[in-house]
This record gives structure tokens, C-alpha cells and sequence, in this order.
């Protein structure tokens, strides 16, 4: 499918899906995509799928601008990092084969604008067929609030010139996109917009649920305190000293 041409307004945005055998909703996740009115490339980086992934990526080739590839890689931030490094577009989005993308994302690209700003909006999280949504990953996210708990990855639309900066670290098998975020929040050359839209629906039984990272979750305050400076650091470190003297958890669990 050929590219639009960039133009105000509409310009190109790199969606970067990392794939596993998953053809139970990649079909349903692409057509979301194909759905939207805004310019998009879609990259798929697989891990070497042996279900019908491949066969469902290629009946969308000519539906979607789409390239592929699959092959074995170093797990999904990997593929990810890979991913990243294809892009043609000005603006990266990420998005889970068990994802779906909702009408609002067109209206939160119609607003991308400034290439070292980052803009965000909510996603709408599910847990299987229960509906729930839990509010943590809903709003406006402060460094203070950042620091206690993660924002949902696909509620975020980055410039390509985060990953000039920075990539994913594959130390951090499950919450490689919190540190980054960590960084890209404590990180004043870049501005941060939210939107009160909703742009996309995430499958909260997906790879991060059900995932125990502890290398970042030893790291954690150590990435707060070196990117984001000591007063933070300082603040976390007396809430979670607060929090072990009432036996609590929450904040530290991701």
C-alpha cells in the first residue's frame, strides 16, 4: 500500500507491533488500524511465529502501508528496539497484538505538532470480560505520580526523537517501557500534553500482567533518583519506608 505524503496535520506515525504467535487477535488489532483516518506505517517485528500470523500479516498488505519481518529476537522490547529502528514516520506509537485501536487515535494524531513534545491520552484497560478499569492508568501523569505507579504504554504517542535518546533496556524483561518513561518524564527537553481522549482498548491479561520484574523493581528507585533528581528520590524513598512499617505494597509492585 503506498504512503501518504507527510502534511500538516498529517503526519506519519510509525505503529510498532511486536508478535508472537498471535493470530488469535492480530487480525482484529490490524483492522482497528486500517479503521483510522491518520497517516500510519505499521511494523511488525515477529519472533518467529508458527501459528497463522504470518499468513494473517500478508492478507493486510495490502490493506495497511505494513512491513514485517520475523525471526528470532532477544524477547519483545527487543523487537521493539528493532522496530523503532525501521521507522519512517516522525511520531512512534506502540501497540500489543491483543490491542485495539479506538476511532479517538486519529483525533489525538490530528494534534502532533511539536517534534520534542510528548502527548498521551487514556487508553481503556480490560480485564478479560469483567470491564474493569482501573483508574491509575487513567489521566494526567505528574513525575510524582509517574514515580509511584506506571501509565499505560498505549495511551502514549512519542517523537521519534525520544529514541534518538533513548531505547529500551532489555535488562528489564517486563517493565523495560516504565524505566523508560521514567526517563522521558525526568527529562525537560521534552514536553509532556495530555488529552482527555480515550484512543485505544488494552489487554490487561497481556505479557506485562502476569510478570514479575525484579531487576526493576531493585532499580526502581535508583532510576527515579537519576533521572528525575534527589527530591523525588528522597519522597519515594520515605513513602516506601512509610509503607513497610504498615505492611503495605502498591506503590513498588511495578
Amino acid at each position: 500500500m503506498q504512503q501518504k505524503a507527510d502534511t500538516p496535520g498529517n503526519i506519519l506515525i510509525s505503529i510498532i507491533i511486536a508478535t508472537f504467535n498471535a493470530g488469535k487477535h492480530l487480525q482484529d488489532c490490524l483492522s482497528s488500524i486500517a479503521a483510522q483516518t491518520a497517516n500510519i506505517e505499521v511494523i511488525v517485528t515477529d519472533g518467529g511465529s508458527t501459528d497463522d500470523t504470518l499468513a494473517i500479516l500478508k492478507t493486510f498488505e495490502h490493506k495497511l502501508n505494513l512491513s514485517w519481518t520475523s525471526g528470532p529476537d532477544a524477547g519483545i522490547y527487543d523487537a521493539l528496539n528493532k522496530g523503532v529502528q525501521k521507522a519512517k514516520g516522525k511520531w512512534v506509537y506502540f501497540l500489543g497484538a491483543d490491542d485495539r485501536l479506538l476511532p479517538a487515535f486519529s483525533q489525538l494524531a490530528a494534534q502532533l505538532k511539536d517534534e520534542r513534545t510528548v502527548y498521551y491520552g487514556d487508553s481503556e484497560p480490560y480485564y478479560g470480560n469483567s470491564g474493569t478499569t482501573p483508574l491509575l492508568l487513567t489521566g494526567k501523569f505528574s513525575r510524582y505520580r509517574l514515580a509511584k505507579h506506571g501509565m499505560n504504554h498505549q495511551a502514549i504517542i512519542y517523537p521519534i526523537t525520544v529514541f534518538h535518546q533513548y531505547t529500551y533496556d532489555l535488562r528489564y524483561r517486563v517493565f523495560a517501557d516504565y524505566a523508560l518513561n521514567i526517563q522521558v518524564w525526568g527529562d525537560n527537553t521534552f514536553k509532556k500534553v495530555y488529552h482527555p481522549i480515550t484512543i485505544a482498548r488494552y489487554d490487561m491479561t497481556g505479557f506485562s500482567a502476569g510478570g514479575n520484574d525484579v531487576l526493576f523493581k531493585q532499580d526502581k528507585l535508583q532510576l527515579i533518583r537519576r533521572n528525575m533528581g534527589w527530591l523525588l528520590y528522597i519522597r519515594m524513598l520515605y513513602k516506601r519506608y512509610k509503607q513497610k512499617l504498615q505492611g503495605e505494597g502498591g506503590y513498588w509492585d511495578a
